[in-house]
């Protein structure tokens, strides 16, 4: 009864050392993907370019409308420069005139989503690049608090958008 134990055991090592040693490697697949490249564009010297800005309603976040929209407008053939600015709902797009029109700006921005309304479209020479900001309000239309204190409150007449009454 003992040989018999002995050679079962033996039987069941040699089964174990022997089945474990047939390591099978892993099939790899190589699979190509496209990734998107950035295509630099060429820029046409003799072009005249024109400076376009729009108000967009209708963003709701600044990452995922107005990063989309900006990439899509910036993507367009003849579109030299794109910015949308989330917070002042301002675009700001310079483009080649010849391939290019304020029509096709405001179909562009249709096409990304039918939620964005483009309003107030015009050419213009220059980017306004100055924002409202707190600062300013207070240089243009608010008084200092009692006794200089830093407290600023708007004076009664002021209408810039800083001063404007929030509505509960």
């Amino acid at each position: 009864m003992k040989n018999i134990k002995h050679i079962l055991v033996f039987a069941l090592i040699a089964t174990f050392t022997f089945s474990c040693k047939n390591n099978t490697k892993p099939e790899v697949k190589t699979v190509e993907v496209e990734t998107e490249s950035e295509v630099v564009k060429e820029l046409d010297t003799n072009a005249t370019y024109a400076k376009a800005e729009f108000t967009i309603d209708g963003m709701t976040c600044a990452i995922g409308c107005a990063a989309t929209i900006q990439k899509k407008i910036a993507k367009m053939d003849g579109v030299k420069s794109a910015t949308v600015d989330f917070d002042t709902k301002l675009a700001m797009v310079e483009y080649n005139e010849a391939k290019v029109t304020p029509i096709t700006l405001e179909e562009a921005v249709g096409k990304v989503s039918d939620t964005y309304k483009v309003s107030d479209m015009k050419t213009i020479e220059d980017f306004s690049t100055k924002k409202s900001s707190s600062d300013d309000c207070k240089k243009e239309c608010c008084k200092a608090g009692v006794k200089g204190e830093e407290k600023m409150a708007c004076k009664a007449d002021c209408k810039k958008v800083c001063s404007a009454k929030k509505e509960a």
